[in-house]
């Protein structure tokens, strides 16, 4: 049941996090912002982010942990804002020498949990891969530096940005 929809000429993007640290991380850099109940009840908050390309009007929503519920959520968020964009946002908690600031584009999605039943469990893991234009928008991001500005020192070391295989897609 789509409802929503973008209610105005901006650029639309979705955003769900999994902890509400990261909730309230978003949600500091919107304007404007207004809560929107989905008829299945999540609950978003719908605002304005500003950036020197223009403003883009935001859902986000904190959805909890876990992979099945995620999936869940996000269609479900996509369907009802029809969003250019789709972003997760996180501590990256299953990646290490990570620090806060750093950002992590997926390059290779790996679904461990699927396989086959039996009497043992036979693991059949999946891989998917980012699209080549996305990850050409991550290392294009990534050599800009106004999204460094915009987080200035609010965070305690440099911010650098990697793929999902932890090699920098850019240097800073």
């Amino acid at each position: 049941m789509r409802q929503a929809r973008n209610l105005s000429n901006l650029r639309c993007a979705v955003i769900l996090t999994a902890l509400p640290i990261e909730y309230s991380a978003v949600r500091a850099h919107l304007a404007h912002l207004r809560e929107e109940v989905h008829p299945q009840g999540t609950i978003y908050e719908r605002g304005v982010f500003s950036a020197a390309s223009g403003d883009w009007e935001v859902g986000i929503a904190e959805i909890g942990a876990g992979n099945a519920g995620a999936a869940m959520e996000t269609e479900r968020a996509v369907e009802y804002f029809n969003p250019r964009i789709a972003l997760f946002i996180g501590v990256a908690g299953g990646i290490k020498d990570v620090a806060i600031g750093d950002v992590v584009a997926a390059t290779k999605m790996y679904g461990y949990e699927s396989g086959k039943a039996e009497a043992t469990f036979r693991p059949r893991p999946d891989v998917g891969n980012t699209s080549y234009a996305m990850e050409q928008r991550a290392r294009t991001e990534a050599r800009k530096d106004d999204w460094l500005r915009r987080i200035g020192a609010s965070i305690p070391t440099p911010a650098r940005v990697y793929g999902s295989a932890r090699s920098p897609l850019a240097k800073k």
